[in-house]
């Protein structure tokens, strides 16, 4: 039996999101929006299993990055100096981003993780 991350449904005052996390319970991604359905909040979903294992990773880090297509996780520093990811869909749309990490190896762990907890993870609904 393959052991895989899952992804966890909250309702939140203004619709819906989702996290992904891994075997071990850390959250490694959380959706990109904020969505006003269940429907769409799986479609969000769908989005980043679909994504995930077939994207490119753009280091935006480095100088004269090369510039990946979409979809694609791009690694960027945020404004405390972390490192972090998103991934972008086909249509650029951001559909699931990471926590700030302090080293540029744990970020790109971070993608690998989502890479191979997104496919085929199960998906659990709040409770009504």
């Amino acid at each position: 039996m393959k052991i895989m991350g899952k992804f966890i449904i909250k309702t939140t005052s203004t619709g819906f999101t989702f996290s992904l996390k891994a075997v071990n319970g850390q959250i490694i991604a959380t959706g990109g929006e904020i969505y006003n359905t269940i429907s769409s909040v799986k479609g969000g979903i769908a989005s980043v299993a679909k994504n995930a294992p077939e994207a490119a990773v753009e280091d935006q880090t480095v100088s004269a990055y090369e510039t990946k297509t979409n979809p694609k996780f791009e690694i960027y520093k945020d404004k405390a100096g972390e490192f972090r990811f998103r991934l972008k869909a086909r249509n650029g749309e951001v559909i699931a981003v990471s926590e700030g990490y302090v080293k540029k190896d744990s970020c790109k762990n971070g993608i690998e993780s989502v890479r191979r907890n997104s496919v085929d993870a199960p998906v659990i609904e709040p409770i009504k």
